[in-house]
């Protein structure tokens, strides 16, 4: 099931033009158009995620600006077309709503604990009640709720259950309600690393984040440089090819094997006495 559904996703997404690459870890696929990024993990069911690894996919994805998504059919049970779920904080959604999202088909619906919701535009809620001369008692009394419930929508961009939601779409359609945007922009994510090359990282000011299980070690950004760090004297070629679709530079710091490879390198001990970032990057 898993790779029917990476398959289909990948169609649709060369479909829109989308540049691909299959990678190992906390995802399974990235895809980029111009200065989208798009960093997808497929599973069968999103309850089989735990906190780790998706903590871990939110802070990848902030590191390269990118949209992660999680593409499951069921999250403990069937998940609907058109509605968004999440799971600890990533947008979980079936392969129907991604298609429609990305031809600029947005859904409106939130599963959360509360239930289904669907979010208001009290401005624009509040302009079309009185553009169509509909008073606050009346409007109140066709949804079921009180006139300050009315008030409230108006003034707070309100979450709303789904049964109030449709009462509210068949007076004034969708315009009233704000679209769920699986593709904005995550929240600022805390960046904290426990190995020396990740503490180094830091202390040079990069942003950095280290990872378990990816082709890379270390994920790490300073301004518009970003660099994707192995550590150790394995390494896996497909960081290349990885780093070309990101815009970003392969670095290999190795402990004591130099390895033979075209992938810039240094030292672990040269590394750890760099004293500046700028000394870095210089070395690209």
């Amino acid at each position: 099931m898993k790779q029917n559904l990476l398959e289909e996703t990948s169609l649709v997404l060369l479909k829109e033009g989308f540049m691909l690459k299959n990678i190992k870890g906390c995802f399974d696929l990235l895809a980029r158009k111009e200065e989208k990024i798009i960093l997808i993990k497929a599973v069968e069911d999103a309850n089989s995620l735990n906190q780790d690894s998706i903590e871990e996919m939110k802070k990848i994805s902030s590191c390269v600006d990118a949209t992660p998504l999680i593409l499951t059919e069921k999250s403990g049970r069937k998940l609907e077309n058109n509605i968004v779920y999440s799971r600890f904080g990533v947008f979980t959604i079936n392969l129907t709503t991604f298609c429609n999202a990305l031809r600029q088909k947005l859904p409106f619906v939130k599963s959360g604990k509360a239930g289904l919701t669907a979010s208001i535009d009290g401005k624009k809620l509040k302009n079309k009640r009185e553009g169509d001369g509909m008073s606050l008692k009346e409007l109140s009394r066709k949804i079921g709720v009180s006139k300050r419930m009315i008030t409230d929508y108006e003034n707070y961009n309100s979450e709303i259950m789904l049964k109030n939601a449709w009462k509210l779409y068949d007076i004034f359609g969708t315009e009233v309600f704000k679209q769920v945007n699986i593709f904005s922009e995550m929240d600022k994510i805390v960046y904290s690393c426990m190995s020396e090359v990740g503490k180094k990282y830091n202390q040079l000011g990069f942003k950095a984040v280290e990872t378990k299980k990816n082709v890379f070690d270390i994920i790490a950004k300073k301004e518009k440089e970003l660099i994707l760090t192995t550590v150790g004297d394995k390494f896996n070629q497909e960081i290349n090819s990885l780093s070309r679709l990101l815009d970003a530079e392969s670095l290999i710091v190795f402990e004591k094997k130099k390895p033979k490879t075209e992938i810039p390198k240094i030292a672990k001990k040269e590394f750890l006495e760099l004293e500046n970032g700028k000394e870095l990057l210089d070395f690209f």
